[in-house]
This record gives C-alpha cells, sequence and structure tokens, in this order.
C-alpha cells in the first residue's frame, strides 16, 4: 500500500510538471516523422526513437526530479518516514515506466511494429535499466549542470553500440547487454529468452549497485550524516 501511494505521487508530481505534456507532444512529433518517412524506413527510424527517448527517459529525468526532491527537501522528509529505499526506488522505476510504456506503444502501432509484446518487454527493462543509471548519477551530483555533463557522456556508451547492432550485427557486439534491448525491439533477437534474461541481470546488479549509493545519499541527506 505504501509503495502504491508512492508511485501515485510521483505520477502526479510527472503529470504536475508536464512530463505527460510533453511527452504527448514528442509522441506527436515522432509520428509526424515517421509518417514522412518511406514506409521502408518507418520500422528501424521507429525502434531507434522508441529506444532513445521513451525508454531512456529516466536517465533523462530522474537526476532533475532528485535534485528537485532535494531542494525542497522532500527527501529530508522521507528519510525519517517509514518509507524505505527500496519503496523509494521501486516507484520511480515505476511511474517512469509509465510515460515510456504508452509513449512506445503509440510508437509501436504506428510504425507497424513485428512483435509488441517482445517490444514492450524490451521498454520495460530498458526502462528499468536506464533509470537505475540515472539513480545511481543523481546521488554522486550536486547541480543540473553535473547531472547533464554526465549523463551525456554515458549517453555514447548506451546509445552507439545498440543502435550500431541494427546495421552492424557483428559478433561482439552480442556480448553487450543493452545491445539485446534492441534486438528485442526491432524482433530480431535469435534467442530472445537469452535476451531478456540478460537484461534481467543487468538490472540486479544495477539495482544493488544503486541500492548501496541511495541508501548512502540518504543517510547524509542535509549535509548531516543520519
Amino acid at each position: 500500500m505504501r509503495l502504491l501511494k508512492l508511485i501515485q505521487g510521483d505520477i502526479r508530481f510527472q503529470f504536475k510538471y508536464g512530463f505527460y505534456f510533453i511527452y504527448a507532444l514528442f509522441c506527436v512529433l515522432y509520428i509526424l516523422l515517421l509518417h514522412v518517412m518511406p514506409e521502408e524506413w518507418r520500422g528501424v527510424v521507429g525502434n531507434i526513437l522508441i529506444y532513445s527517448d521513451p525508454a531512456a527517459l529516466g536517465l533523462f529525468f530522474i537526476g532533475a526530479i532528485m535534485l528537485f526532491e532535494r531542494s525542497e527537501r522532500v527527501l529530508n522528509a522521507l528519510v525519517v518516514s517509514p518509507v524505505t529505499v527500496h519503496e523509494y526506488m521501486l516507484s520511480k522505476i515505476i511511474s517512469l515506466e509509465v510515460i515510456s510504456i504508452l509513449v512506445s506503444l503509440f510508437l509501436g502501432v504506428f510504425a507497424k511494429s513485428e512483435n509488441l509484446v517482445l517490444m514492450i518487454t524490451s521498454v520495460i527493462l530498458t526502462s528499468a535499466i536506464f533509470t537505475l543509471l540515472g539513480l545511481m548519477i543523481a546521488t554522486k551530483v550536486n547541480s543540473l549542470n553535473q547531472n547533464l555533463m554526465i549523463t551525456s557522456a554515458l549517453e555514447i556508451f548506451c546509445f552507439v553500440p545498440p543502435i550500431s547492432i541494427l546495421f552492424y550485427p557483428l559478433d561482439f557486439l552480442y556480448w553487450y547487454p543493452l545491445n539485446h534491448s534492441m534486438l528485442l525491439l526491432s524482433n530480431t533477437s535469435t534467442m530472445p529468452v537469452v535476451s531478456i534474461l540478460l537484461l534481467v541481470l543487468t538490472i540486479v546488479m544495477l539495482y544493488v549497485v544503486a541500492y548501496k549509493m541511495v541508501t548512502r545519499m540518504w543517510k547524509n541527506v542535509g549535509g548531516i550524516k543520519l
């Protein structure tokens, strides 16, 4: 029940500060972009758009959200409440995935995705990975500029290999976990169960690291060690 309340609060926050409006606008723009493209390109471009924006929005926005919570003393209230670090992290992951799934569904349907189930599975797993990465970065930055600098550098490693595998399916690229996100999105994974398991394993490892980092941040909220 407490987790549900946290998720509802996060969704209300995202709605209040225009996340849903922004992504509704992006969705319209992306659909218009796909509409003017040759039909044979729509699938590939649609996959790239889904992967690089709605699926990755946690990486872009979680830092700003947490910096806002710190500045407004929201974290100060949370650390002395019954809310646990697990609940806090899960609330952020799940609430951002709602937007990711909704936008991806619209784009996937318009781009005529070959397998919507695999596409949404990929979005759910990829969104969790990016949000966890964003959480880890957010625990180490003190300003929006710092957050933007680090996430911009990280985008090279998060975006270039998965997009490259669409055009150059080289064997060594299959060792990189995020490439399997794109393989699932594009329905080109020869072993989708293995791809899913690899992404789940990545989430588990990132979650363990992110949990330790967020816990450490909570213990030092407000400049004092709790």
